[in-house]
């Protein structure tokens, strides 16, 4: 199964559909990412503070050395935390996750959150651009970024995030965020791109978009996002699930069904109170 890839604003290039590994941990969560990759998942999603950086690595290179899948086939990512913005807290942590991954470099390193009250941001992505230049890193992006954020560090840098990974989902759809993406040439990765406990499953419109494809609600939103533009990351640890979230490239939604899934979105839309203009993660 052979997914289409979006082109980053630096020239590489990812899967249209990711692998969210959170709170996979431990012999199951290596497990679960191990049978990801076999079912055919190319981009994994991973976070210092996921605690899971080890798993990751471990499951990778596994599944690289038995495939024997070239290491440009497969894009690993992973987050700065928020306790790591100084720079050079920064430049220690990017090698730190390189360790635990046991790989030869970090394709996507983004900072997780902005931590706007710290302020030390801008500091952290410049850290970020340098482990890029020293080869640590591959490519560099952003988690959590609002519009305003995003403008303060490429005025900063001079340097564009390849990602902005952010809450994304029918009811938080993120409109505006994405016209700036788009003017940028940012790519959008979603985290909770199901809506997690609160997953629209029985609204009309996907009820009735699965019923006409033969699919289920949510395959639809998964595609929704892929017609969209915007990257999933949907987690799972069982099989059968990994597979169906990943078989979402054989049907397309119609445009009416898209923007009506969009609709969907509220004013109190987000999953918990992370505002990033306000949250700070340790």
């Amino acid at each position: 199964m052979t997914l289409p890839t979006l082109t980053l604003n630096d020239g590489f290039t990812i899967p249209a559909l990711g692998f969210g590994t959170y709170p996979l941990v431990g012999a199951e969560g290596a497990a679960a990412v191990r049978s990801a990759l076999d079912t055919g998942y190319r981009l994994l999603d991973s976070a210092v503070n996921y605690e899971n950086e080890g798993v990751v690595g471990r499951a990778a290179r596994d599944w690289l050395v038995e495939s024997g899948s070239g290491r440009d086939e497969l894009t690993v990512q992973t987050k700065l935390p928020g306790r790591h913005h100084d720079y050079e807290r920064a430049l220690a942590s990017g090698y730190e996750s390189v360790a635990r991954l046991g790989l030869d470099r970090i394709d996507v390193l983004m900072i997780h959150w902005p931590n706007p009250v710290t302020g030390r941001y801008r500091e952290a992505w410049r850290a970020l651009v340098e482990l890029r230049e020293r080869g640590v890193v591959r490519s560099v992006g952003v988690s959590n970024f609002t519009p305003r954020l995003l403008e303060e560090i490429i005025d900063d840098s001079g340097v564009v995030p390849v990602v902005n990974q952010v809450e994304l989902h029918p009811y938080f759809p993120q409109e505006e965020l994405l016209e700036v993406h788009a003017r940028h040439g940012i790519v959008t990765e979603a985290w909770s791109p199901l809506g997690k406990r609160q997953a629209p499953y029985g609204e009309p419109v996907i009820v009735a978009a699965a019923a006409r494809l033969g699919v289920t609600p949510a395959q639809v939103i998964l595609r929704w996002h892929l017609e969209r533009g915007t990257v999933p990351l949907p987690k799972s640890a069982t099989p059968s699930r990994q597979a169906e979230n990943l078989a979402v490239d054989s049907f397309s939604l119609l445009p009416e069904e898209v923007a009506a899934i969009t609709a969907l979105g509220r004013e109190d839309g987000r999953l918990f109170d992370g505002d990033p203009e306000r949250h700070e993660e340790m």
